[in-house]
């Protein structure tokens, strides 16, 4: 054998043996502590609603990061960003008067919006698992939000949400509202204050957000 061709066998013994390193190390990555730090409360979550069975949330958590890890975040033009955050403020004024229809529009935009961006259309469920692996922090709110608003108003007292119930779901999923307005689609979410202050002194009034419970109209 010659030494060219010994010289060739060696080097892509160790370009294979480079490509299988890296593979180890991407799945580590992804399985035990790296899906935890990745999905954070997402992580915990999906462990609970596995009774406790970790490997079987990590599996799940895992496929989802597979199928959607590699999703490519659509531009969002200056004035459709201004449209969204426009109508996000409407539905939260409409609160006031209308829990029930604010939260309902609230699911409606975010749903709209990740469609915008790049996230599946079509089964909420597939939006979810999306949003998780690039939202993990901020995807409950909008999971909270969107049951709430599927909530059949003429249901049981018992399955019903409360006013608080509904203005806390849509507070929450406010976080992955401003995620998605982000220039990059990574926006900062604020915190309640921040949001709400600024608007209401420009009103000299007070934001629907800052109005106490006795205020709001039940649900």
């Amino acid at each position: 054998m010659s030494t060219g061709v010994i010289i060739a066998i060696v080097i892509v013994a160790a370009v294979v043996l480079a490509a299988v390193v890296f593979l180890l190390r991407a799945r580590g990555a992804q399985g035990g502590p790296g899906l935890k730090r990745r999905f954070g409360p997402e992580y915990e979550r999906t462990v609970a609603r596995h009774h406790g069975d970790t490997k079987a949330a990590e599996a799940e958590l895992a496929q989802r990061v597979e199928r959607h890890g590699s999703l490519t975040r659509r531009p969002l033009a200056p004035e459709a960003r201004a449209g969204y955050e426009a109508r996000w403020a409407a539905a939260q004024e409409r609160f006031v008067d209308s829990p029930r229809e604010a939260v309902a529009e609230a699911d409606r935009l975010i749903a709209e919006l990740s469609t915008e961006r790049g996230f599946p259309e079509g089964r909420h469920e597939d939006r979810i698992d999306a949003l998780s692996v690039h939202h993990a922090h901020h995807v409950h709110g909008y999971r909270r939000l969107h049951e709430a608003a599927r909530t059949p108003a003429d249901g049981t007292p018992e399955s019903r949400p409360d006013t608080e119930e509904l203005r806390a779901a849509m507070v929450e999923a406010r976080g992955l509202f401003e995620q998605l307005t982000g220039e990059d689609g990574h926006g900062t979410a604020r915190t309640e204050p921040e949001r709400t202050g600024a608007a209401g002194e420009a009103r000299g009034t007070q934001p629907a957000w800052a109005l106490g419970r006795r205020h709001v109209k039940g649900s």
